[in-house]
Formats: C-alpha cells, structure tokens, sequence
C-alpha cells in the first residue's frame, strides 16, 4: 500500500505533521496498531469513528507520553500516581476523571466525565507522542468489531488509505490490547483484561480487583471503556470455543500439543505468545477458506484471561 512507510524517525516527524493537521495515522504500540488522531479536534477524532464505523458511544483510549501530560487532562491522585509509576510505560489504561479543563474532545470520551488514559511502552508510539505534542485518541486500527490488527498489514487489508500514513514496525509483541484499569470510583474494576494481568495488579494494589469485564454490553447499552460489546474483535467466520476437534469444514486453533490444528497459538503452551499471536491467527484463518474456526481451550489465568476474554467477545452472535 502507498500509505504504509517504516517506523523511522523522519517518517515519525511526517505522522506528527499529519495529526497535528488534523488527519489520521495508523501506528505501532507494544499491543496492537491503533488508528491515532488529535485527541484535542473534534473534527480530527469523528475521522476516527467515521473511518471505524465506531459506534459515538463507544469511548477512545487517549495516549499521552508520560505522567505530567495525563495530569494535564485528568486528575490524578498521589495514591493513583503510585499505581501508575508501578505500569507505565506499558499495556494498562486507566479510567480517571477529566479535568475541569481538559482539552480532550467530548467526542473522544463519549461525553463520559472520565477519561481512559494510556502511556505505552513502544518507543516509536512514545516518539510519536513527543513529536505531535499532542494527547493521541488511539483505538484499534480497524473496522469497528473486527479482528484487531498487529502488522502494518492487517491495517493496510482492513482500512486501506483512510489513515494518511501507517507506521510499519513489524508485528506487536504482546499482540492483545492494553488491560482497562477503573481507578475513578472508590473501588478498582477491571473492564477489560489485556496486556497486563490481573494477578499483577492486585499484587500491586494489595486486594482482589472486582472483574468488571464480565458485564458484556449489547449494542443497545453505554459501555464506559472499549472493548465491553458483547460482540467484538470477530473474523466474519463463525468462531466456536472450547472445541476438542474440528468439524467438518472448521479450521482447528490449537493451544500445546495439538493434532490436526491447522493454526497454534503455541505448540509449547507459553500464553506470552498464544496472545501475540491470536489476532494473527484468526486473520489467516479467516480468509474464506473455512466454515468455521473451533479454538480448543485456554488456561484462563494471567494473558489466559485476556485471550479467552478476546475468544468469547469474537464467538458471540
């Protein structure tokens, strides 16, 4: 594709130039790509939702570089500040409440009084939020309830030129995207697991987080993080769980030791790379080729839970 350019840091400073102009850039983080926007234009982030086709509802993920840009459009506690500095850099965004004078676009919140915040890890993500000057509101950089992407490819495939340019740094290394952490009420709630585990949370905050992301949400519903529709990060081929063999015209997706898969998240039963190697193969899978994807089970302990959570979403109906 003409839009896809390597991650280098003229080719970063190009992307700064770009959101800063209001258009939109697709951009490599240690989860997934996201598909960034200047998350202080209201015009620039309705291009996220337009290009998406994101329901308004549905709140974006705001990037900043560090803990002075965060308390700049969000009030931080010193208890919260102590939590953070334990994670970021890294995959865990936290719902906090806006500033009375936040910049970021209303849009961009879905008119929430929180906002969910994220410093990541990948230093061309970081490059790229230093050079815009700018908080970034970054989804996923795909069609909205696709199957999220982890190469400049996946973007490119699903997307196309609707991003002005996508930043190509090869696959993502964790591959799931960012655990959703509650911290605006009085007690934490993960809304959706990700990159961070839920034991090394709560071994941090020291007591059992409540598992917010069981409370799945129809599209009739407001969610107050991305990733709790019901129905999300799906292939168009119908996805079936817990299965022990493949049927008929299904496609088996192994986990360890297993016959017949025709895909393996890891043939050594290592989660680590089961997760960064999910999104990639339910994307091969889904090409047309079978009537179905039957996933044998996950372990549902550390990025176990962030898998099955990311399973269950892509097998609803």
């Amino acid at each position: 594709m003409r839009n896809i350019y390597p991650l280098t840091a003229d080719n970063v400073e190009r992307a700064a130039q770009e959101l800063c102009d209001g258009a939109l850039v697709a951009f490599p983080t240690e989860t997934v790509y996201g598909l960034g926007a200047d998350a202080t234009n209201d015009t620039a982030v309705a291009k996220i939702f337009d290009a998406k086709n994101r329901p308004a509802f549905n709140p974006l993920i705001i990037h900043v570089p560090g803990m002075d840009a965060a308390r700049a459009i969000a009030d931080i506690s010193p208890r919260t500040a102590k939590i953070l500095n334990q994670f970021w850099p890294g995959a865990l965004s936290v719902i906090l409440p806006r500033t009375s004078g936040s910049p970021v676009s209303r849009l961009a919140s879905a008119g929430l009084d929180t906002l969910a915040i994220r410093v990541p890890a990948h230093d061309g993500a970081r490059a790229l939020l230093h050079a815009a000057q700018t908080p970034i509101a970054a989804p996923s950089a795909n069609s909205s309830g696709q199957i999220s992407p982890t190469t400049a490819a996946h973007v490119a495939a699903d997307l196309g030129e609707k991003a002005a340019m996508i930043l190509d740094d090869g696959p993502c290394a964790i591959g799931v995207e960012s655990t959703i952490l509650d911290l605006s009420r009085d007690e934490a709630s993960i809304l959706r697991p990700g990159g961070v585990t839920l034991e090394s949370i709560e071994s941090v905050l020291g007591y059992a987080v409540a598992r917010g992301w069981m409370d799945a949400k129809d599209e009739h519903d407001v969610p107050t993080a991305p990733g709790m529709l019901r129905r999300h990060y799906a292939p168009d081929t119908p996805v079936r769980l817990n299965a022990v063999h493949a049927k008929p015209g299904e496609a088996l997706l192994g986990f360890g030791p297993t016959s017949g898969a025709i895909e393996n998240l890891s043939s050594s039963g290592d989660l680590t790379e089961a997760a960064a190697r999910l999104f990639d193969c339910l994307h091969r899978l889904d090409d047309g080729q079978f009537q179905g994807i039957a996933v044998v089970p996950i372990p549902d302990h550390d990025l176990g839970c962030a898998i099955n959570d990311r399973l269950a979403r892509a097998a609803a109906r």
